[in-house]
């Protein structure tokens, strides 16, 4: 067995690149982010086996045969290279080969190294992929002696993408009520961007609407956390108010019910102070008119968000804003989430310009990120 690593930009071009190199008899090992001392090759990197006699392997990162010995040192040394180099490629196998279901059938083998290098779930990467295949064959599972039959792969990518959603729902909105006040309350962990997004919003779905609009301030842990909010209120010409106490919020909101859209900003709160914000948890939680959206940042690890998601189950959000989506390269922890939680998606922020860096989401926009997860860097390139 021969084992070649191909670099690129995206992991759909570097698996490219050895299909057309190696044939569709290559078994794909791993797909995996570059090491950083190979970035300069390519952000993502593909490992490809291939157990027949083929090309020779010339990885990137492979170096030349050694020369034949000359004498019975260089000719030990040459034999102790080989032995090691058996034994690398036998915990290669061990440790990296693809599962079992994957054999023989290189669109799904591709679709899954797609979807776990955007970290995607390899739980549901597979569900996604084989049920992609279920749909693209008319909904019967071919036999796996059918997987490695040519096919259309663009009626497999369509389903693919059908597959991805049909998982998760989007509900760009503002407020739980039809007519009257809209209100909305951003909650998460600090440094979210929580506040920008709210100054975002309050341009695009009042200003813009020419409707009155109102923002308020909860927040008394960051220091000028307030100030900031009112800055915003002062350039844009809408009305602000700090508020220290959940019943003060409430007297607020019954005096405003005359405004279109009433915005509440939240303190970013880490894991061990969201216990001590139980009464404001309390009061959003229950209240029918208010709609609250938990904002994340995007870049922050899988693990962590999922964690954070949960963490913050007490205020029961009602939808999920992703921030920061110009810093990452991997969307498909904020795809884990929508499917996990089934929470719609409503906005993304794209960086701090203000209006113009937020966007509703939909299907067919996040889909877009996931399979090719470029889409932010390649916008702001252009």
């Amino acid at each position: 067995m021969k084992i070649k690593s191909y670099y690129s930009r995206s992991v759909e071009s570097a698996i490219a690149e050895a299909r057309e190199e190696l044939g569709p008899e290559a078994m794909l090992v791993e797909s995996r982010k570059a090491a950083p001392d190979a970035r300069h090759l390519g952000e993502y990197e593909v490992v490809f086996a291939l157990t027949s006699d083929g090309p020779p392997t010339t990885a990137k990162s492979a170096g030349s045969s050694a020369a034949p010995p000359r004498d019975s040192l260089s000719h030990d040394v040459a034999e102790l290279k080989k032995e090691l180099e058996g034994m690398r490629r036998a915990i290669t196998r061990t440790a990296f080969a693809p599962p079992q279901w994957l054999s023989g059938a290189p669109d799904l083998s591709d679709a899954y190294a797609v979807l776990t290098a955007n970290e995607v779930a390899p739980d549901l990467a597979r569900e996604i992929v084989q049920s992609a295949e279920t749909r693209s064959s008319g909904g019967s599972r071919p036999k796996v002696a059918q997987l490695n039959q040519p096919r259309d792969s663009g009626a497999y990518r369509q389903a693919l993408i059908q597959e991805l959603e049909s998982r998760f729902t989007v509900k760009p909105a503002l407020g739980r009520t039809e007519g009257g006040a809209r209100i909305t309350a951003l909650v998460g962990p600090p440094g979210a961007g929580k506040t920008t997004t709210l100054v975002k919003l309050a341009v695009n779905y009042g200003l813009a609407c020419r409707r009155p609009v109102l923002m308020i301030s909860m927040d008394n842990h960051r220091i000028a956390a307030a100030e900031q909010l009112r800055s915003y209120a002062g350039i844009l010409g809408v009305g602000f108010q700090v508020l220290e106490t959940v019943s003060a919020l409430a007297q607020s909101i019954e005096e405003n019910r005359s405004k279109d859209l009433i915005l509440i900003d939240t303190p970013g709160l880490g894991f061990t102070e969201i216990s001590d914000s139980s009464t404001l948890a309390r009061f959003l939680s229950t209240r029918a008119d208010i709609d609250t959206q938990l904002a994340l940042a995007a870049s922050v690890k899988p693990a962590d968000l999922a964690r954070m998601v949960d963490a913050y189950q007490v205020f029961k959000p009602q939808r999920l804003v992703f921030t920061k989506m110009d810093e990452t390269g991997s969307f498909g922890p904020i795809f884990n989430e929508a499917v996990r939680t089934g929470m719609p998606l409503s906005f993304f922020a794209t960086g701090q310009r203000i209006p113009e860096d937020l966007e509703e989401v939909t299907p067919g926009r996040l889909t877009s990120l996931i399979l090719s997860g470029h889409g932010f860097r390649s916008r702001a390139v252009a």
